[in-house]
């Protein structure tokens, strides 16, 4: 599986070494009112995959790095048994700017997406996937963010309850058209990916705070973090994504009731599994609905789900396809 990693990187420093650093490396002289809101930026490195900015808060002076995995990698074949071979790439890269000053371990992994872009061959083929996962509502540890940017057919965003964790799905394609209405800056760049956009479904998996990218990597240090994440990141993507959709083809209603029939011989499950494919709709959720069947045996049940590769999630009646393919079939 491909993935993408896009790390963020921290340092904090005090104010005399902030203000050093951004002479030397920016040759900045307006501290007291920089651009942007106190943010100074370097893009001089962005083809080699590093994305430089430096923020003159009033409390906080901090140095951050934005790493695209894609640009490091760049005309090299993606090999999670390179994974310390790219770890040292980088740290080389940031030694070169800073002078040999700081190296990866000055710098502390404070966020992490994880992006994997799935190509379904069509825009309506994007849109039907959306509207079909959308109706998995609030999933266990992850709900429906309040502040969600998207609308029906663009998008959708889970929020973890208490994991630092988030899930975004979108139209790869239409989030660029718009980004290309607005960044004419970054026009050109964005007209490149809009080629490379059509009929992709892009899937994120946002790591937002320190404490969850190292109980994921097992890693105190951010070279290991780094490693790990490149190492196990496959594995890392698909765990958390398996809590949030299920396994399997998606449906009608009516079709994944008879498939039900066909294929599930013990009586007790195969109730179970009619009666939540009732309550999803019902309760908008897949997490409520089987909250609401307070089953024993709710594990068996997702297992025979995935067995039988049928989604819980059936198709809407209003919406016009009758079958999707199961989305870990593209992985």
């Amino acid at each position: 599986m491909q993935l993408n990693f896009n790390l963020e990187l921290t340092m904090e420093l005090d104010s005399e070494r902030f203000y050093k650093l951004l002479k030397k490396f920016l040759g900045a002289e307006e501290y007291e009112t920089p651009p942007d809101y106190g943010k100074y930026t370097d893009s001089s490195l962005v083809e080699k995959g590093l994305f430089i900015m430096y923020f003159n808060e009033q409390y906080r002076k901090k140095i951050k790095i934005i790493v695209n995995s894609d640009l490091i990698l760049k005309d090299e074949e993606p090999n999670k048994d390179n994974a310390f071979d790219v770890v040292r790439k980088l740290e080389k890269r940031i030694e070169k700017y800073f002078k040999s000053k700081f190296r990866l371990n000055h710098f502390k992994l404070t966020g992490v997406i994880i992006t994997k872009d799935i190509d379904v061959s069509s825009r309506d083929t994007v849109s039907d996937y959306i509207q079909v996962l959308r109706r998995i509502g609030r999933v266990k540890g992850f709900s429906p963010a309040k502040d969600n940017e998207y609308d029906d057919n663009l998008g959708f965003r889970l929020k973890g309850i208490s994991n630092n964790i988030e899930f975004v799905i979108f139209d790869l394609e239409r989030v660029v058209k718009e980004l290309l209405e607005d960044e004419d800056s970054k026009r050109k760049h964005l007209k490149s990916e809009l080629k490379n956009s059509k009929g992709k479904l892009r899937i994120e998996l946002r790591l937002t705070k320190p404490k969850t990218v190292k109980n994921l990597t097992k890693q105190d240090l951010t070279y290991g973090q780094v490693g790990s994440l490149f190492q196990k990141g496959e594995k890392i993507f698909e765990n958390i994504l398996s809590k949030i959709i299920p396994f399997g083809h998606f449906y009608k209603k009516d079709e994944a009731v008879q498939l039900i029939w066909n294929e599930v011989k013990d009586k007790p499950i195969r109730r179970r599994m009619l009666y939540l494919l009732d309550l999803i709709p019902e309760k908008k959720s897949l997490h409520l609905a089987q909250k609401k069947m307070n089953s024993r045996r709710m594990d068996d049940i997702m297992e025979k789900f995935e067995e039988i590769e049928l989604s819980p999630i059936t198709i809407s009646k209003r919406h016009d396809v009758k079958y999707l393919e199961n989305l870990y079939s593209y992985f």
